[in-house]
């Protein structure tokens, strides 16, 4: 698999990265934590190195203890640092509600920047994001934080999560942003609006979440039982009985396509936006060794112009409930 350049910086990844969120947080009781590191380090072996943490990622396993994410993905990577690239984020605290808390303010980076180093046990972050915006900081704020930051040698590029178009040209003018992390998928389609500031100002779009939470694999259907309130998807709308019923069409697709590509329905709609961008780099998550491996041979596909440009037809004809506060058409 050819790498991908990410962005302005010296970075290059495998064509689909590592969502790492699941191990620990939003995807049912964490996993325990030697097995959690034992299948990032397969993940590692297999060929990802492209690892996707948060601060934020934290889960509460059934003794009461907590799982920090960011020390797992230190753990299975440690003696392989300067082979992978680690990203992790700050600024957002995730409240019982499952509602955000965002803070951004320079001290509250500096703080967070201090405690992510120490988790991951490295001296040095590849990536930086800024999790989610802080309508309370102006992003010229920020800016001139990750670049003293940058200046000090503790991270070596900075991005932005869920950025505006508006918000990341103003950060961008103060300090040069990596990479952008967007939710985008086959159901998801709302930032690509962003594509050409992304083309403009060499920018990397790291896709989160880019099989709709799963949905994309059909493996999961309105019956599907999640695992209780700390598996998130349990209330997403995508799996209420409306909004799998919206999206059949989609199933049926990408059904017929896997079948002629030799390919399964996860693959297919990770080769869809692969073959899209070439600045484009997915970071599906998943705690299952088999999956793992299953996503990132997704880079192997190729899918022709006129079969991208098929699919992307087909897709502007169909309405979908997705979680993310939009529906797309």
């Amino acid at each position: 698999m050819k790498k991908r350049k990410l962005g302005n910086s010296d970075l290059f990844v495998n064509p689909v990265g590592l969502g790492c969120m699941g191990f620990s947080h939003a995807s049912g009781d964490p996993v325990d934590s030697e097995t959690a590191v034992k299948t990032l380090r397969q993940a590692y072996e297999m060929g990802y190195d492209f690892f996707d943490t948060a601060e934020a990622y934290t889960g509460f396993s059934p003794d009461g203890s907590v799982s920090y994410n960011e020390e797992l993905v230190g753990k299975a990577l440690h003696d392989v640092r300067d082979k992978v690239v680690i990203a992790t984020k700050m600024g957002v605290h995730h409240n019982e509600d499952l509602s955000l808390t965002v803070d951004v303010r320079p001290e509250t980076i500096r703080k967070s920047v201090e405690g992510s180093l120490r988790k991951l046990g490295t001296d040095y972050i590849d990536l930086y994001y800024q999790h989610r915006i802080d309508p309370k900081v102006e992003p010229e704020i920020v800016a001139e934080t990750m670049a003293a930051l940058i200046k000090e040698g503790k991270i070596r590029y900075w991005g932005i999560s869920e950025t505006t178009e508006d918000y990341l040209r103003r950060a961008n003018a103060v300090c040069p942003v990596t990479a952008i992390e967007n939710r985008y998928s086959m159901m998801a389609r709302w930032h690509e609006s962003i594509f050409p500031i992304c083309e403009e100002l060499n920018i990397a779009f790291v896709a989160f979440s880019p099989m709709a939470n799963g949905f994309l694999t059909g493996k999961y259907t309105p019956d599907t039982k999640f695992e209780g309130k700390q598996d998130y998807r349990a209330g997403m709308p995508q799996y209420t009985q409306e909004g799998y019923e919206k999206a059949k069409a989609l199933l049926e697709l990408l059904t017929g396509m896997a079948e002629e590509k030799q390919a399964t329905m996860g693959q297919l709609s990770l080769a869809w936006m692969l073959c899209r961008k070439p600045y484009i780099v997915p970071i599906p998550g998943s705690r299952k060794v088999e999956r793992l491996h299953e996503n990132i041979e997704a880079g192997k596909i190729v899918l022709t112009e006129d079969e991208v440009a098929e699919i992307d037809a087909k897709l502007n004809t169909m309405e979908f409930e997705v979680f993310g506060g939009h529906s797309t058409k």
